[in-house]
């Protein structure tokens, strides 16, 4: 139980008083795994500070839980006595005992076994809920009400989660000369640092994106190649296809025309073809020529050349 990875916490403290131009910083984070030191400072004529302890935490825990018991009987109890030693936390435990004893006479055990508590009651829960709270947008620094007659010597950081959830509060000592300088220092080095970190972490993910943006973008690539093929081989297929089929057209004709041929030629058609040119034709002979030649005569040549 301690503080070895806390991550260190920054943010705007709005000033709680009137008549103020000036912004204030904050800065909740670990000296070491047992202690958290908080300082809130404009940079200019205010700083104020304040250490505090696992065991100093865990008290205010033990507070914080009990004044936050809504609707029990010890929440009723240490409600009614924290106004008088929130500063102190032996006089709270001591008060607290005494009233719960005389609970107990009077007959409210029942109360006491019950637990309506809003938040959490472990180490862990409680420490979640001051990181949450650290982190709202709801973080005041209010001047010490009992120190006003001394004008800024003590003031208080306050936050709260989130609107009707309980208040965290840390009272904080004003630090002067050297002591304010190095608390500026310190939360302006702090403020670096964790900027660095950040910048560190986002160079990281830029590179892992630019990875990735590579790997995909080389997928891509895959993907467009890979589809350009696939759609010239749905091409090539289209057109060995159609000349497929232009074969088949063709062979078909050729087929066809074939066997139109093989039925012209057959030898009983060329017989049929040949018994009919071998047929005479009669023709008639005229009348006239047909006298002549029954009266016609047959002469030598000797005497016709007499």
């Amino acid at each position: 139980m301690g503080f070895e990875d806390f991550e260190a916490i920054f943010g705007e403290a709005k000033p709680d008083w009137a008549n103020e131009s000036r912004r204030f910083l904050f800065h909740f984070g670990s000296i070491d795994p047992s202690r958290l030191r908080i300082h809130v400072t404009d940079f200019h004529s205010r700083t104020w500070g304040a250490v505090r302890s696992v065991e100093q935490l865990e008290d205010m825990s033990t507070i914080f839980f009990g004044v936050n018991s809504a609707g029990t009987a010890l929440g009723l109890i240490d409600s009614l006595i924290y106004p008088f030693c929130s500063s102190s936390s032996l006089a709270f435990k001591v008060l607290h005992v005494l009233l719960e004893a005389f609970c107990n006479v009077v007959g409210f055990v029942g109360w006491l076994q019950q637990d309506t508590v809003g938040v959490g009651g472990s180490w862990s829960e409680f420490v979640d809920y001051v990181v949450a709270s650290m982190k709202s947008k709801d973080v005041k620094v209010v001047l010490e009400e009992n120190s006003k007659s001394d004008g800024d010597a003590y003031a208080k950081l306050v936050a709260q989660k989130s609107k009707g959830m309980p208040l965290i509060s840390f009272s904080l000592a004003k630090l002067e000369n050297s002591a304010a300088s190095e608390a500026m220092a310190n939360l302006s080095l702090e403020l670096f640092k964790s900027y660095k970190n950040m910048q560190n972490l986002f160079i990281k993910e830029q590179e892992c994106s630019d990875r990735l943006a590579k790997a995909l973008s080389t997928e891509q690539g895959k993907n467009e190649s890979m589809q350009g093929q696939l759609e010239l081989f749905s091409r090539k297929q289209k057109l060995q296809k159609i000349n497929t089929s232009d074969k088949m057209d063709i062979s078909a004709s050729i087929v066809s025309s074939n066997t139109f041929n093989g039925l012209q030629n057959s030898p009983d058609k060329l017989a049929a073809q040949g018994a009919g040119s071998t047929k005479v034709t009669k023709h008639v002979v005229p009348a006239y020529r047909r006298v002549k030649a029954r009266g016609a005569l047959l002469q030598d040549n000797e005497d016709k050349d007499d």
